[in-house]
C-alpha cells in the first residue's frame, strides 16, 4: 500500500489557456472526459515549489523540498471532477522516482532554478530525464491585484479548486487520489514567458489565446493513497 503524502505548495502560478474540448479529449485515457467552463476546456502550466514533502503523519523534519512545473487539464470521471497531468517536471531524482513508482504520476527529472524577487518569481526548467521528450520553460510571474477567495461558480474556482487527480497505472488502468487543503487565496497575476516547449513536448500546438493567470502564496496539502478506479 502506498503511503499518503503531506507537503506544502508555495509561490504558485496558474497560467491557463482556453482550448477546444476535442483537442484535450484526444489526449485523455479511457474513462476521462474534458471538464469545461463556458464550453471551453483548459490547459494550465503551474510552476511552484514543494516544501516539507513527507509521508503523512511523520515529522516535518523528515520532509524535503523540490521545485516543480506541470502541464495539466481538467477532467471528469463518472461526473466527479479532477485534474489530469500530462507531465510534471521536478528537480529531485529521488522524489521523481518515488512519484513515478508509487503514485503512477508522469514525473520527469529536470534542472530547475526558482528565484524570489521583491515582487516577482523567476522560474527556469530544463528537462534532464533519460529517454523523455525534451521540454523547457523560462519566465517570470508577479501578483498584481488584491487577494481574493474565488466564488464557487467562477472561472478561478474551476481552475484551482480541484480535490482529486487521475492518472493511469502500469497496465493502463485508471487510478486516482484525493487531495485535502484549505481554499486557495488568489491574486491576479502577470506572466512573461521567455521560453516554453511544454505544449509541444506533450503533443499540443501552443494555444493561440492569451492565458488567464492567477498567483497564490500557497497551501498545505495532504493526499490519500493512490487507488484503482
Amino acid at each position: 500500500m502506498v503511503l499518503p503524502v503531506a507537503m506544502g505548495w508555495r509561490h504558485l502560478l496558474f497560467a491557463n489557456w482556453p482550448v477546444a474540448p476535442a483537442l484535450v479529449d484526444a489526449h485523455l485515457p479511457a474513462g476521462l472526459e474534458p471538464d469545461t467552463y463556458d464550453g471551453r476546456a483548459w490547459l494550465s502550466i503551474v510552476p511552484f515549489r514543494n516544501v516539507v514533502v513527507r509521508p503523512r503523519g511523520t515529522s516535518a523534519r523528515l520532509g524535503f523540498g523540490l521545485p516543480e512545473l506541470n502541464l495539466r487539464t481538467y477532467v471528469r470521471c463518472d461526473g466527479t471532477p479532477g485534474v489530469y497531468f500530462f507531465s510534471l517536471d521536478a528537480d529531485g531524482v529521488l522524489g521523481v522516482l518515488a512519484a513515478r513508482l508509487f503514485h503512477r504520476l508522469p514525473y520527469y527529472n529536470a534542472r530547475i532554478e526558482m528565484g524570489l524577487g521583491a515582487k516577482h518569481v523567476r522560474f527556469e526548467s530544463e528537462r534532464r530525464h533519460p529517454g523523455a521528450p525534451s521540454a523547457s520553460f523560462a519566465g517570470r510571474y508577479e501578483p498584481v491585484g488584491e487577494a481574493f477567495a474565488p466564488d464557487p461558480d467562477s472561472l478561478a474556482a474551476f481552475l484551482t479548486e480541484r480535490y482529486r487527480y487521475y492518472t493511469t497505472g502500469r497496465r493502463g488502468e485508471l487510478r486516482y487520489a484525493d487531495i485535502v487543503h484549505d481554499r486557495w487565496s488568489l491574486r491576479p497575476a502577470t506572466m512573461t514567458i521567455d521560453r516554453n516547449t511544454l505544449f509541444e513536448a506533450n503533443g499540443f500546438e501552443p494555444p493561440a489565446a492569451a492565458p488567464v493567470c492567477y498567483y497564490s502564496p500557497g497551501v498545505d496539502v495532504v493526499t490519500s493513497r493512490s487507488r484503482r478506479w
